[in-house]
């Protein structure tokens, strides 16, 4: 009981931090190679913490050095980057019945610092601890911005004094982007729409000799999905009767 009070005692970015701490250390590898990457692609320590805190992801920051790495244009990096992180729609989104009341500046504040992992940690500390407030989520947020961006800072100056070969980010990149895909394995639609959008890929690239074509087949493969996850909808709602069958086919009545 003694523990207890003194967890609830805990000053407000104390407790955050003990909530976040798992999170902030599990940042400090995947941001050293990140940063290493970005110094290697050019960027100097101040433009590697600028683009730590305006695009607080792991995956955009490696989407970045992969785009340069090809030379893309700057146009194509910035929709590559938009395109990927829409998902923050839908996580905020969840998030937003926790923050009703709360005034524009702070859901703009807290949401330049979210991410897919504080999100996570957020929504389950939201979810299971009455105590947990805004400014508890702030301080999560924060915490793990600074972890990140701390991090890749590092990465950063260890890489102008560690040769790394720049072959390596080509490799590191796609293995990474190849495991995200096969998590979606489970998931058939995002599976079809994954192979389209490669296939479409490899053919606009090879047409347009530009990473335009990364984009059209982003858009093209994500518009398929939609329409297919639209189609699908629909025709369950018209063969959801008012009569269902249980496992064995016996047909079951609701009265």
């Amino acid at each position: 009981m003694r523990n207890y009070h003194a967890c609830k005692k805990r000053t407000p970015w104390l407790e955050a931090f003990y909530a976040v701490l798992p999170l902030c250390l599990s940042y400090i590898p995947v941001g050293l190679a990140c940063g290493m990457l970005l110094q290697k692609a050019g960027f100097n320590i101040f433009l590697t913490a600028l683009l730590s805190m305006l695009v607080f992801s792991g995956g955009a920051q490696f989407l970045v050095v992969s785009m340069l790495s090809v030379h893309a244009s700057f146009v194509s990096t910035i929709l590559m980057v938009f395109f990927l992180e829409l998902r923050y729609a839908l996580l905020g989104s969840s998030l937003s019945q926790f923050f009703k009341k709360e005034k524009r500046s702070f859901i703009a504040l807290f949401s330049q610092s979210m991410n897919d992992e504080n999100y996570a940690v957020n929504y389950l500390k939201y979810s299971t601890d009455p105590e947990w407030n805004r400014k508890k989520a702030l301080y999560v947020n924060w915490f793990s911005m600074a972890s990140w961006t701390g991090s890749t800072i590092l990465g950063t100056i260890f890489g102008s004094v560690i040769h790394v070969d720049t072959e390596l980010v080509h490799f590191a990149l796609t293995a990474m982007f190849i495991f995200m895909f096969m998590m979606q394995m489970n998931n058939g639609l995002l599976l079809i729409t994954g192979l389209l959008s490669g296939g479409l890929a490899i053919i606009f690239m090879l047409m347009f000799k530009n990473t335009f074509g990364l984009i059209l087949a982003t858009l093209l493969a994500s518009f398929v999905g939609y329409l297919i996850e639209r189609f699908r909808k629909t025709s369950n709602t018209k063969n959801d009767g008012p009569n269902h069958y249980d496992l064995t086919g016996e047909e079951v009545h609701h009265e």
